[in-house]
């Protein structure tokens, strides 16, 4: 009976916050982490999942996971605002309103476009509009200098591989098909409706170039996989190379840009 009181207590109290601007953040969006700490406003999270890439010291307890979340855990955190995205269930959002905890639905953005304007209104949520921009304009500023330098008339065929049993892809409309459409390239997926591939269709296509997003010893195992077919081009030229998960799937404008770096570099070196 006791914990029943309690719950209704803390249920009342968040019902009587009124705060335009959050000030005690439940992020349950790793990459929506990533960008508090880009705007250095991690100091408003008080609550987070095991996927979040917080620092240790900053001592943020967990909530959940990246689809579970401890309700009453989070309610005795008092948060003004929760972030949440396509990977926690509805009913748990539907709850979380319920309680009268202001909840900040974000699907995972599809462009670099998308990247940008919710990383701006992330930055609107926390008061910090006008520093969200200024790094969305240095972002778009890199990002402009980097397609200028591709060399003109290469257009190599590119498979960017995100997932070894089922074989995934970076299909279009998604910030990953950016990547290629950025760097010059042709996604060699751009026909097909969603990420799921056979390897047949991958040698079909013949790429020039193939990223691996960091999967552990997966990936290697992927990449000698690959280098197996002789009269696979990417396996003739040897470039086929492993990128890092937390970089290239992490969408936020510098993280993004960070990536089309590194893949513009292997590609054209």
């Amino acid at each position: 009976m006791k914990k029943i009181y309690s719950l209704s207590f803390l249920v009342v109290l968040c019902l009587f916050v009124q705060a335009q601007e959050a000030k005690r953040i439940v992020s349950l969006v790793p990459w929506i982490t990533k960008s508090l700490y880009l705007m250095g406003e991690q100091n408003r999270l008080v609550g987070c999942t095991s996927y979040c890439p917080v620092e240790a010291t900053d001592k943020i307890p967990v909530v959940g996971t990246a689809v579970t979340v401890n309700l009453e855990k989070t309610l005795m955190l008092k948060p003004d605002l929760v972030f949440a995205s396509s990977l926690i269930k509805p009913e748990t959002i539907d709850n979380l309103k319920k309680l009268g905890i202001k909840v900040e639905y974000k699907p995972y953005p599809k462009s670099f476009d998308e990247i940008c304007i919710d990383f701006i209104q992330i930055g609107e949520l926390v008061g910090q509009g006008v520093k969200a921009r200024t790094i969305v304009s240095q972002q778009k500023e890199r990002l402009t200098k980097l397609k200028a330098g591709i060399p003109l008339g290469k257009h190599p065929k590119i498979f960017i591989q995100i997932g070894a049993k089922p074989l995934f892809c970076a299909a279009p409309n998604t910030f990953m098909d950016d990547f290629v459409s950025f760097s010059g390239g042709i996604n060699i997926a751009s026909e097909l409706k969603n990420g799921s591939i056979t390897r047949e269709y991958v040698l079909k296509q013949n790429p020039d170039i193939i990223f691996i997003v960091t999967m552990g010893i997966v990936a290697e195992e992927e990449r000698e996989t690959w280098l197996k077919y002789p009269s696979l081009s990417a396996s003739k030229s040897k470039q086929i190379y492993i990128l890092d998960s937390d970089k290239t799937c992490s969408p936020t404008p510098v993280l993004f840009v960070d990536a089309l770096e590194e893949m513009i570099r292997l590609t054209y070196k």
